[in-house]
């Protein structure tokens, strides 16, 4: 499985970007989807997560009521939508998928993405 995402920008303060992640060679149906962020000489961290079956949705508490993380199966594809960026949130953003439920740590996952670049400007 290859995962590519995309969407990443350089976006004025309090505006919004959408990023794409998609899969490809093999059905991601059944994976949970995740974002990552990991900023300038600080430790990558779990953004948000999605269940395979789009029950549970986790979001981080520093982006809560900002992004929102969706997915549609049929084109293996996982969103991260997000709003009211803020200078804090220029990033590499990640995606990964993993067969099992959430987790925080990026290497716990199946397959990694490679980033994409979110840069908000004051």
């Amino acid at each position: 499985v290859q995962l590519q995402a995309s969407g990443g920008g350089l976006v004025q303060a309090g505006g919004s970007l959408r990023l794409s992640c998609a899969g490809s060679g093999g059905t991601l149906s059944r994976y949970t989807m995740g974002w990552f962020r990991q900023a300038p000489g600080k430790e990558r961290e779990v953004v948000a997560a999605i269940s395979w079956d789009i029950r549970s949705a986790y979001v981080a508490d520093s982006v809560k009521g900002r992004f929102t993380i969706s997915r549609d199966n049929a084109k293996n594809t996982v969103y991260l939508q997000m709003n009211d960026l803020k200078p804090e949130d220029t990033a590499l953003y990640y995606c990964a998928v993993r067969f099992g439920s959430r987790a925080n740590n990026f290497y716990a996952y199946d397959y990694q993405g490679q980033g994409t670049l979110v840069t908000v400007s004051s």
